[in-house]
């Protein structure tokens, strides 16, 4: 079936509680079009399919179909790797929920394949593109600071057990505070500041077994296979220096910003890089009041907003993908030498590089991405 001008058909497997985040955000989006999803459990697919007027059906074919350009990938993170392949190779674009995949190495073999087969490839988080995160990337761009010098960015946690329906995959490979919470500060530290060049980093694991108090599961005892507190330091390009506190072992204590940004001429803090809004604060040199940076950007984006802006570029081959493959291969080279270099005890250089994203245009409305 020939694809609409103008509009990109979109198809999402995995139907857990984030697809209502990606029917929702993809659904502000004239360029979008969702019209089928799809599970391993039919049953859920065709539900969710009912509940919001499209197509459930089995993975198999939802591949198979010919009215999809574009599959948004919900799955697990230990399947997003395979999954993003397999939808290649079914000659549609693959946008996966983070992390990328559970290895660098995974990861690769999911960008050479699209670069193989003439397709895009992206990845979540798309949170950098709100009002929050990309009015501090204005401000930056513009010197409000003048040269930004160093960051510290802190994601404290006493952990999942407490709260989660399921936690146990959050204390296993492709989870824990760095792949779970990571993307999300890694991606804002890099789109403000550009590619990264090396990492060092101290992780520990303050408990090998954890017990869960939340429903329905409370009781069962979780085996912790990967480290819960993180301190980790990233270098980039630029000679910027960014410190990074990501914990599960954090029960209570004072709050702290979720990312401070110090440069020459000033100090900003930028709001939680895992939700599309909040106010950014400017500190000056001296005794100067510290101030809101006025937004100019849309609070209203969502999930869903990086399968738009793949979307665009599907459309404008050439144009730059924000929320791109490359992107996402660069964080997740970050998070696998913070592991790397607490283990063998040294700095780990990074391979990967990728261009720095580049910044919206201001006051765009919110069903849109360029002018």
């Amino acid at each position: 079936m020939p694809q609409k001008p103008g509009k990109i058909r979109v198809g999402i497997i995995g139907c857990g509680k984030i697809s209502d985040a990606y029917f929702t955000g993809c659904r502000r989006y004239p360029v979008l079009e969702v019209v089928a999803c799809a599970d391993l459990d039919v049953a859920r697919a065709e539900a969710k399919a009912a509940a919001q007027g499209i197509r459930g059906c089995s993975v198999d074919a939802l591949l198979a179909a010919s009215d999809i350009d574009l599959v948004v990938n919900l799955t697990i993170p230990a399947a997003h790797a395979a999954v993003n392949r397999a939808i290649l190779t079914a000659g549609k674009h693959a946008y996966s929920e983070k992390p990328f995949a559970l290895n660098t190495a995974d990861g690769r073999a999911v960008l050479e394949l699209a670069r193989a087969r003439g397709l895009l490839v992206g990845c979540a988080p798309d949170t950098f593109l709100g009002g929050g995160q990309q009015t501090a990337r204005a401000a930056v761009d513009r010197g409000l600071i003048g040269r930004p010098l160093s960051a510290l960015a802190f994601m404290l946690s006493r952990g999942h057990e407490g709260w989660h329906p399921s936690p146990e995959f959050y204390y296993k490979p492709g989870a824990g505070p760095m792949f779970d919470m990571g993307p999300y500060y890694l991606t804002a530290l890099v789109n403000l500041l550009g590619p990264a060049r090396s990492v060092v980093s101290a992780n520990n694991q303050a408990f090998s077994e954890r017990t869960i108090t939340s429903q329905p599961l409370a009781g069962q005892i979780i085996k912790v296979e990967v480290p819960t507190h993180y301190s980790t330091t990233v270098e980039f390009a630029s000679g910027a220096v960014a410190t990074l506190i990501m914990s599960f072992d954090t029960p209570s204590g004072p709050t702290l910003p979720w990312i401070t940004l110090y440069g020459s001429e000033g100090t900003l803090t930028i709001p939680d890089p895992n939700t599309f809004e909040g106010d950014n604060m400017f500190y000056p040199p001296g005794t100067t009041p510290a101030s809101i940076v006025a937004s100019i950007h849309s609070n209203e984006r969502g999930r869903g907003s990086g399968v738009a802006d793949m979307a665009y570029s599907i459309l404008r081959p050439g144009r730059p993908f924000r929320a791109s493959g490359e992107l996402a291969q660069h964080v997740l080279e970050i998070m696998e030498a913070a592991d790397r270099a607490s283990t063998e005890g040294r700095r780990i250089l990074l391979n990967t590089a990728c261009v720095q994203p580049t910044v919206l245009p201001a006051n765009l409305a919110p069903s849109v991405l360029d002018p």
